[in-house]
């Protein structure tokens, strides 16, 4: 959730760190800190609010330093302040540290560290980790850092500098991730690597355990209990280009904008047209294995897990396998039942959602098959499940997902489609499927093409203070992404429900002044939810219509209509999803929101 960035070589730190800080701002966060090693000591300034208050804080100075190490801080334990901001150093001011995550035997801590004299100062768990590392120092910082980490319950991703170690940082992970950038007589370290790519695509990620000593020339990693680990380099496939805005005035208008491009990529050499059937080599079981499951286990949180809900229903009616979402952040405290032939699938955007991670090591520990469902290549879900789907929707850098969302559905339709190839669905099936698909990236540029339209039915409504969002079927989970989409961004309090559900509590809500957003396709359940829409408007409701092209019947019935192509009936979530999203941005650019960095959210949630 908090961003690390960390420098050392022969180049300045500090433009290199605060550029790095800005390019995690996505992340989400409330305050921010740099530490600086200069001739004097260690410089140490830190702000709370945007990071222009920090550079405000500096007062115009570039020092000339090349190592430091610099924080964005999502609150967990204190209130977002200047004092509780990271960097935190220890009562000599010579050890600095920043750290994501949290430290959960820190009562505990803090009492021993009291006793032997230490005075803490903030509310802050990371303080306590600073102090313990300076109770432990014996002149080898990475010893100190490894004694430190064994004394600790919890997660952390930390990067460490001291006076007494110029041009070194120790860095260290557990449940928090951590990549190290390897440059050209310079390293880096970050928790993501957007904050690096500017300067290095090698990269080497740190697993969980790991404590890494990175000078301008070396980097040499071991486990907290001092084995020797051989580092890895990986060289990362995005580029700068696809973090940065291109015009667009939002990243997540321009990722709504890149749906039609990482639909196309997520299908690229993934479809077998001639034998009706995708090819997902990544899964790594055999079709054998694949005629043997019979139960689905899906696990994820916020958008993801309204993308699993679309799994659900796509997976039981093409290959008839029953399936089971779950919230990660219940799943593992609620004493899951695990039978043979069962496999569990964690669907995470960054593959470090910390609730999805602990679900999925929850199975792996009884046995069962785990596979990922991921974007972010070399993600902690994707090194350690058995096998799984890479959605390619590259950098998403608004907070409020938008391309992963429809990568993770059409993944899910390809995984669907595979297994049910493998029981009872006809090549002819399964080319019908595939036809629809191909055709699902030209259909959105259509609807792309009618956002004016989406914009004036935003001005008319954007000054609501609630909405209400049904759908049945397959697209009641499109309901609930919508309604999620529009509070995350707009702080409109929205409420996504089964259409059906509506008669049991939230008609009492419907006057004149509450707008309802209706997907009503034509498919089997059309009737249904036109009986909905009319019990809608004989209480004043403002109904707006995400409807099928064609429909005109549909015009007359409510105040707003929104038509998207026709497809095969599982794949409209692909299409009707569009007009939500965009609806949602342009209320929150009407209210003047931020759009990209909705407040108290974060991008990747690696805190439980």
């Amino acid at each position: 959730m908090c961003g690390i960035v960390g420098y050392t070589g022969p180049r300045k730190a500090q433009p290199i760190l605060i550029a790095g800080l800005k390019r995690l701002e996505y992340r989400g966060y409330d305050s921010s800190g740099i530490a600086l090693l200069t001739d004097e000591g260690l410089m140490v300034a830190k702000a709370a609010g945007k990071i222009s208050k920090l550079e405000e804080s500096l007062g115009g100075n570039e020092y000339n330093c090349t190592h430091g190490i610099a924080h964005t801080r999502w609150a967990t334990h204190g209130e977002p302040s200047q004092l509780n901001a990271h960097p935190h150093t220890d009562v000599d001011g010579t050890i600095a540290l920043v750290h994501n995550g949290i430290i959960e035997n820190y009562r505990t801590l803090r009492e021993f560290l009291s006793r032997q004299g230490y005075t803490i100062k903030t509310e802050t768990d990371t303080e306590i980790l600073v102090h313990l590392i300076r109770y432990n120092y014996k002149g080898d910082l990475t010893e100190a850092v490894r004694d430190a980490l064994n004394q600790v319950e919890g997660t952390y991703g930390i990067a460490v500098i001291s006076i007494y170690h110029p041009n070194q940082i120790v860095a260290a992970r557990m449940g928090s991730p951590l990549v190290i950038g390897n440059g050209e007589g310079e390293n880096l370290v970050a928790s993501d690597v957007a904050a690096m790519l500017e300067h290095t695509n090698k990269v080497i990620y740190l697993e969980d355990g790991e404590v890494a000593t990175i000078t301008p020339d070396k980097i040499e990693i071991t486990t907290i209990h001092n084995v020797k680990i051989t580092p890895h380099i990986e060289e990362v496939s995005w580029t700068l280009d696809e973090i940065e805005k291109e015009g667009y005035d939002h990243f997540m208008l321009k990722e709504i904008h890149e749906q039609c491009t990482t639909l196309r990529n997520g299908m690229r050499g993934r479809l077998k047209w001639e034998e009706g059937i995708p090819i997902l080599g990544g899964l790594n079981m055999q079709y054998d294995e694949l005629r043997e499951i019979e139960r689905v286990i899906i696990t994820a949180c916020g958008t993801s897990w309204h993308a699993a809900l679309i799994g659900e229903y796509l997976i039981e009616e093409l290959a008839r396998i029953p399936v089971e979402v779950e919230y990660a952040s219940e799943f593992r405290y609620r004493a899951p039942i695990f039978t043979d032939n069962s496999i569990l699938l964690a669907i995470s955007q960054s593959g470090e959602t910390a609730d999805t991670l602990a679900a999925m090591r929850e199975a792996k520990h009884h046995g069962i098959t785990v596979l990922g469902l991921v974007n972010v290549v070399g993600s902690t879900i994707a090194r350690e499940t058995d096998g799984g789907v890479y959605i390619h929707a590259g950098p998403e850098i608004g907070v409020a997902s938008t391309k992963a969302f429809t990568s993770q559905v059409l993944a899910l339709s390809l995984v669907a489609t595979l297994l049910g190839r493998m029981r009872h669905l006809s090549v002819q099936q399964g080319q019908e499927i595939i036809d629809s698909l191909i055709k699902i990236p030209s259909q959105l540029e259509q609807i792309l093409e009618n956002e004016t339209q989406i914009k004036e039915i935003a001005r008319q409504y954007y000054k609501a203070d609630n909405f209400l969002y049904l759908g049945r079927g397959i697209n009641f989970p499109v309901a609930l992404e919508g309604a999620l989409k529009l509070k995350e961004i707009s702080y409109i309090h929205a409420e996504g429900y089964p259409a059906a559900e509506m008669k049991h509590g939230p008609i009492a809500l419907i006057d004149e002044n509450m707008p309802v957003v209706v997907i009503a396709l034509k498919d089997p359940v059309y009737d249904k939810v036109m009986s909905n829409i009319a019990e809608v408007r004989a209480r004043n409701g403002r109904v707006i219509a995400i409807a099928s092209e064609g429909d005109e019947e549909i015009a007359d019935r409510v105040n707003h209509v929104i038509y998207i192509p026709q497809t095969y009936r599982l794949l409209t979530p692909l299409l009707s999803i569009i007009p939500l999203q965009l609806l949602a941005y342009h209320i929150a650019v009407m209210r003047g929101c931020s759009v990209d960095q909705p407040r108290n959210l974060a991008k990747s949630v690696t805190v439980e």
